[in-house]
């Protein structure tokens, strides 16, 4: 029988605290002790300039990314103490390129829940599917879809492992404007619908103020200031 909670939303979004979190590869350390605490709900912004450690951050946030220092907590609780895939489930993750795997839409969206032997129904594939504005596609194949659409079928298939938070790098930056518009209010009517946390690394400043009431620049792996999104980028 298909579970019926894999698309329910969840009850709220998880807190995150990192201490002194840091990586280091060879003699190059990409995220240098940062301290930030993120609100059950709330929608921070990174920025910074190419190479500021921003996506290095966000990997850290999940674990996708081992840190070299400091951690995370979820809800008060050290990560290192979850097992990876559970953590990456409530914590779900969207590429700024769609990465999906070959096969149909509906194949891809039913993968992740799968894994736990949970089986997802057609009706809750379409479902997800309608909620991204794809009604019908889920016999499609993948090879045959738009930027835009593949990255709104990898947000359907984060989705379908009803995550707690959403982590989003640069999710509209390889997209036409009408289409980053579109991805762009699609993840937010998602996030507040759902009161899910959510971290989104952009490199676009009215995009940032658009989504996000708080916002952390990073500079050479440090964080550097932190504070309402408007004085943080206009101060």
């Amino acid at each position: 029988m298909p579970n019926p909670n894999v698309t329910a939303a969840p009850a709220c979004g998880v807190k995150f605290e990192t201490r002194q979190l840091s990586r280091a590869v060879g003699n190059k350390l990409l995220v240098d002790e940062v301290s930030v605490a993120i609100a059950p709900g709330e929608v921070l912004a990174v920025v910074g300039a190419s190479g500021a450690g921003k996506s290095s951050f966000l990997r850290l946030l999940n674990r996708l990314d081992e840190p070299t220092g400091g951690t995370v907590l979820i809800d008060g609780a050290d990560y290192r103490a979850m097992p990876s895939p559970a953590l990456r489930r409530r914590v779900g993750m969207v590429m700024q390129t769609a990465y999906l795997f070959p096969g149909t839409v509906a194949a891809n969206i039913a993968f992740g829940p799968r894994q736990r032997g949970d089986q997802v129904s057609g009706e809750q594939i379409d479902a997800l599917l309608a909620r991204v504005g794809l009604p019908g596609v889920a016999a499609r194949d993948v090879s045959g879809l738009s930027g835009g659409e593949a990255q709104r079928v990898s947000l359907a298939r984060t989705l379908a492992n009803a995550p707690a938070a959403l982590l989003l790098d640069e999710p509209t930056s390889a997209l036409d404007e009408a289409s980053a518009r579109g991805i762009e209010e699609l993840i937010l009517g998602i996030i507040r619908e759902r009161a899910m946390t959510c971290v989104i690394v952009t490199h676009n400043k009215p995009q940032a103020e658009r989504i996000a009431a708080r916002t952390m620049v990073m500079e050479s792996g440090k964080l550097i200031a932190v504070g309402p999104t408007q004085e943080v980028l206009n101060g």
